[in-house]
């Protein structure tokens, strides 16, 4: 059996394998107010899940001495062969997952500069799992890897070289959600799995990505994950003179910035009203609809900055929570690429868009990313996925 931990600043997911079947699945929500854990089986039912105990975790780190437990009694006599982590920055220097040594984490602490809001929670799993079972086996499944295969014009950013030698580049993210969509293609659109595909991971976080025969070229995500398109609470791809200009004009420091453009902004900035898609549909507010109708235009114009990059366009994939669900965000954004040859089917609803007629291909891909966490730490441990 293969365990994943996927841990985030107020949450942690987990979930355990046995070949490619999740057996089990859940998470711990709301670390640092008032945590609560839920669970479910391979059927979707749901099970007892594990007892937080008095004192309830704050952190990611905090959650493994009662999660790790609790997940090995959840074996029923099975082993659990190894742990594989999604690591949101690998650097420039991983282009695959990595088996966990103390070496690594000293790397991986390196770059918590350039994901503040993500590195340090997802090294704090690692770092309790080895001081609780030093033996278990651990992977560390990078969300810029997929990304190394960009080819160096679009890494690069127009400042002097030094900075550029010294790690300053467009990373992109979200890459393993990207990399399980490629690993889809071949069974749902052979022409897309050999062709041009601009993939839409969009959700709180979102992204696009080109693809090409199945490698990235390029991603609308750079540097950090703040870049690119407009998101639930981050505003996406800016003018860097806004920021000279918000610290001149109104005192902010980088505590202050950061606050601003990772938790204030986004859809929840624009619209006043919440970063859930959700409630923006149901709200009769005409700063939600116009939230939303930015987000479409941004998603829709990086599609059209994407095919360039490709050379042209055979297909789109949404997928993430907004990309698989929201029908009318999707139908705004293959309308709007009528242009590139997309003719949408109205009464489609997924898994196919568009028509059979239509000569850019639009489909609704689940992703997931456990599986493809799963399936890295297998390969590396030599487990039984």
């Amino acid at each position: 059996m293969i365990g994943v931990i996927n841990a985030g600043s107020s949450s942690l997911k987990f979930a355990l394998y046995d070949r490619e079947a999740a057996v089990l699945t859940g998470a711990v929500e709301g670390l640092g107010a008032t945590p609560a854990a839920h669970a479910r089986d391979g059927a979707g039912q749901a099970v007892q899940p594990p007892d937080l105990g008095p004192t309830p975790p704050k952190t990611a780190g905090d959650v493994l001495p009662v999660l790790l437990p609790w997940l090995m009694a959840q074996l029923g006599g099975r082993r659990l062969t190894a742990l594989g982590h999604r690591v949101v920055h690998g650097g420039p220097q991983h282009a695959a997952p990595t088996l966990v040594t103390p070496g690594l984490l000293v790397e991986l602490d390196a770059l918590v500069p350039l994901a503040p809001l993500h590195e340090p929670h997802n090294l704090a799993p690692i770092r309790a799992v080895m001081a609780l079972a030093p033996d278990l086996p651990q992977v560390a499944c990078f969300d810029t890897a997929f990304h190394r295969s960009n080819p160096d014009v679009a890494q690069a950013f127009a400042l002097p070289h030094r900075f550029l030698d010294d790690g300053v580049r467009r990373f992109g993210f979200h890459g393993l959600s990207y990399e399980y969509i490629a690993s889809r293609l071949p069974a749902v659109s052979p022409r897309l799995a050999a062709g041009r595909c601009v993939v839409l991971h969009l959700g709180s976080g979102a992204s696009a990505c080109a693809i090409m025969a199945g490698r990235s070229v390029a991603s609308t995500m750079g540097f950090t994950a703040l870049d690119g398109l407009p998101m639930g609470t981050r505003c996406g791809e800016l003018d860097a003179g806004v920021v000279l200009y918000l610290m001149e004009r109104y005192g902010l420091d980088h505590d202050g910035i950061q606050d601003l453009l990772y938790k204030r902004s986004g859809m929840l900035g624009l619209s006043g009203v919440s970063a859930d898609f959700r409630d923006l549909a149901a709200s009769d507010d005409p700063r939600a609809a116009f939230a939303v109708a930015v987000f479409c235009y941004r998603v829709a114009r990086a599609i059209g900055s994407l095919a360039a990059a490709l050379g042209g366009l055979d297909g789109l994939v949404f997928t993430a929570g907004v990309g698989e669900n929201a029908v009318a965000v999707r139908a705004t954004i293959c309308d709007a690429c009528a242009w590139l040859g997309v003719e949408r089917d109205p009464a489609a609803t997924g898994p196919r868009l568009t028509t059979g007629t239509s000569r850019t291909e639009a489909w609704v891909i689940p992703t997931d990313e456990a599986l493809m966490i799963a399936r890295h730490t297998a390969t590396l441990t030599g487990a039984r996925p």
